[in-house]
């Protein structure tokens, strides 16, 4: 007689739950900001077409998620792309 044994989903309380997904988007928040500083110290030791528009991207993606500010980002690409021409 083999028993089905099943995931039941414990019910947590709100402030819990709230704690987890904050330590989720803080892990997340941390690992896009790491790539931004990458990508500028590379385009900064080089500055090439390729990486722009990588670093565009991550920056855009970036005010999308409301890690920085639009005027902040809007401030770095014009920036690097003086640093291009």
């Amino acid at each position: 007689m083999a028993e089905n044994k099943q995931k039941v989903k414990t019910k947590r309380p709100t402030a819990l739950k709230r704690d987890i997904q904050s330590a989720k988007r803080q892990l997340e928040n941390r690992v896009l900001k790491s790539r931004i500083g990458t990508a500028i110290r590379s385009f900064e030791k080089d500055p090439k077409q390729a990486n722009w528009t990588d670093l565009q991207a991550l920056l855009d993606k970036a005010v999308k998620k409301h890690l920085f500010k639009l005027n902040k980002v809007s401030r770095l690409k014009s920036k690097f792309a003086a640093q291009i021409s």
